[in-house]
């Protein structure tokens, strides 16, 4: 939960639900409106891809890079392509690299999209960042500009450029909000209906040091416009409970301000935090040995700081989180949107865990004891009635964080593009946004449900 008014976020927010608005299938008056219970059982259009094996790799035009590894295919840095000044636009030093290139084929979006969000799963040693662009194909024929989704890097050091959005980018059809492309006005019909993806490594001169990226997902989306989302019957994660830690984000309230000063602002890293505990992965010692030993749980302090946009200035950054995640031994993570409550439940009931975004009025959600504009928690299970079994970071200790939400509240608060807020002003939703981490390690089971949610 990041509570600071009019951020980024929340003028991202904003465009995810225009953008939702007009990419929607014809809605009637009723639904126009937002009454309840006139909401059609209209599904979302999600579409997601993801460039991870040796033939995705060798798909795309390599421009000194090359595609290694049979266990975990990457593309890496090989050969120089020349030199690049960079200016950190938030330290204002400049430094001269060396990058190399790779550019994946035209790939058509699956649906008419309003909007489309990257994420990557990357090693970057010590020197070495990487910038992810993109570029979207109108439906008039036309290209968008090469955006910049993202420079970034899992170090936080003077060796590299800082994490960072990039605001400001626009052609006038479409803008970049922190980490999501999105059509400006789809009224008139414009889609995106294909794109392509780039990646540009780099490392300090003459370093010979090799980042590389094993995972670089796109997903494209076009979700009904909807206050109110068709209520679901409870399925197959009756009655499950996975075992996941519980760390909540208000007792770091005040901490490190250089990185958004913990409390409500970190619900992202705390998320992401539990998670990966839950599949045994933590920092090492030495990695926490620059958090102050008086503070609780210092690995939530270690996500907020290796998730930080500098340019967000917040830890919210979707894709940035689902980076961080995949920096740990063997695992691996997605930005993507799930179409249906039913969907988490076979995660759930496969033992995986999901991060959600959503936002309400502390009366839609009853038990939350508070509202906000978007918060970040993981359902870890459902109770034999179907409720929501949530681990919510936005609670005053640890062992207050496991929460039962009713069912029908929780769906309609995650699902929906559009809300009204204490004063009855429309306000946007996320329309189902989610975090996906998982270990390489998986079941057969795990991997087909995974699969047939579109991530593979």
């Amino acid at each position: 939960m990041n509570s600071r008014p009019a951020t980024r976020r929340t003028v991202l927010a904003a465009a995810v639900a225009t953008a939702a608005a007009a990419a929607a299938s014809p809605a009637s008056a009723a639904e126009r409106a937002g009454r309840p219970g006139t909401a059609r059982a209209a599904k979302p259009k999600i579409s997601l891809h993801s460039w991870n094996t040796r033939g995705d790799w060798a798909s795309g035009k390599e421009e000194g890079t090359r595609a290694t590894g049979r266990d975990r295919p990457a593309v890496v840095f090989e050969t120089p392509q020349g030199t690049t000044r960079y200016k950190d636009p938030h330290t204002g030093e400049s430094a001269t690299w060396e990058y190399a290139t790779w550019t994946s084929p035209l790939r058509p979006a699956g649906i008419a999209a309003g909007e489309i969000i990257t994420s990557w799963n990357a090693h970057t040693p010590k020197g070495t960042w990487l910038r992810v662009e993109l570029q979207g194909l109108y439906s008039d024929g036309k290209k968008t500009p090469w955006y910049t989704m993202g420079v970034w890097t899992s170090g936080d050091g003077k060796d590299v450029p800082r994490r960072t959005s990039v605001d400001d980018q626009s052609d006038g059809k479409s803008s970049v909000w922190t980490d999501t492309l999105s059509i400006d006005e789809l009224d008139g019909g414009l889609r995106f209906v294909a794109y392509q993806v780039r990646l540009t490594l780099h490392r300090a001169l003459a370093s010979g040091a090799e980042p590389a990226v094993w995972r670089l997902s796109a997903m494209a989306s076009d979700v009904p416009d909807r206050f109110e989302v068709p209520a679901s019957k409870p399925g197959p994660g009756r009655g499950i409970e996975l075992e996941v830690p519980r760390f909540s984000q208000e007792i770091h309230k005040g901490q490190y301000p250089e990185y958004d000063g913990g409390g409500e602002a970190w619900c992202s890293p705390t998320s992401s935090t539990m998670i990966l505990e839950h599949w045994g992965r933590t920092p090492s010692k030495k990695d926490l040995e620059w958090v102050d030993p008086d503070f609780a749980d210092p690995q939530v302090c270690h996500a907020a700081r290796y998730t930080f946009d500098y340019q967000y200035e917040g830890c919210g950054n979707w894709p940035f989180n689902a980076a961080y995640a995949a920096t740990y031994r063997g695992m691996e993570s997605v930005v993507t949107r799930l179409g249906s409550l039913t969907d988490v439940e076979r995660l759930v009931a496969a033992g995986i865990p999901v991060i959600t975004s959503q936002s309400f009025i502390e009366s839609e959600l009853d038990g939350a004891g508070y509202g906000t504009a978007g918060h970040l928690m993981t359902v870890i299970g459902f109770t034999q009635d179907g409720d929501v079994i949530a681990n919510d970071p936005a609670s005053e200790d640890d062992d207050a964080v496991r929460h039962v939400y009713k069912r029908r509240q929780w769906e309609n608060i995650w699902l929906r593009t559009k809300r009204k807020d204490e004063d009855g002003k429309v306000k946007s939703g996320t329309g189902g946004v989610c975090y996906l981490f998982f270990p390489r390690d998986l079941s057969s089971g795990q991997r087909r449900v995974l699969r047939d949610l579109g991530v593979r």
